[in-house]
């Protein structure tokens, strides 16, 4: 089956999708933006199993530019997928770097799963600082030449909240 790559706008904790990304902290505790509409959405298992993931060190346990996965608990999906964008410095301190490597983590993390279908937010955009431009052809760079490798996924998602975000999305996949 072909894959699909598409941009939407939508709540992505309603996706029933195999998996959704967050957009999480290094500490994986919930937080605001993305991170904390997931976590209330999918109750309090989400955050138990969080905090079952070991520290790598004090207050990380998923490094920037990495990701863990979870089980989806009381969301439509079977799966969290858990990455830490950068924060945005002005762009010269590995954050392109970074955030490409959440996403090839990401999908990396749903090869292995044999899962078929994944939906992203756009990382590192909310809080983290993360010019959206930017971000959106990193995002849509990483997925399609993932898409270039055989693997199970039939279905990728830029899951966007608003207009200016879907625009951005579907002019990135169109070019």
């Amino acid at each position: 089956m072909p894959l699909t790559l598409e941009a939407i706008e939508a709540d992505i904790t309603t996706l029933a999708l195999d998996a959704i990304v967050n957009a999480a902290s290094e500490s994986l505790s919930g937080g605001g933006g993305v991170d904390g509409a997931i976590h209330r959405a999918a109750g309090p298992g989400l955050m138990d199993e969080c905090r079952a993931i070991p520290m790598l060190r004090p207050r990380v346990r998923c490094p920037t530019g990495e990701a863990v996965i979870t089980g989806g608990h009381r969301l439509p999906a079977r799966y969290v997928i858990h990455t830490v964008g950068p924060v945005w410095h002005g762009g010269h301190k590995g954050e392109p770097a970074l955030l490409a490597s959440c996403y090839r983590r990401c999908l990396t993390l749903a090869r292995d799963q044999e899962l078929s279908s994944i939906a992203f937010p756009a990382i590192s955009c909310g809080v983290f600082g993360y010019p959206f431009t930017e971000a959106v052809a990193i995002a849509v760079t990483e997925v399609r030449a993932f898409a270039e490798e055989p693997g199970s996924l039939t279905r990728i998602v830029f899951c966007c909240f608003g207009n200016r975000a879907l625009d951005a999305y579907r002019s990135a996949l169109a070019a």
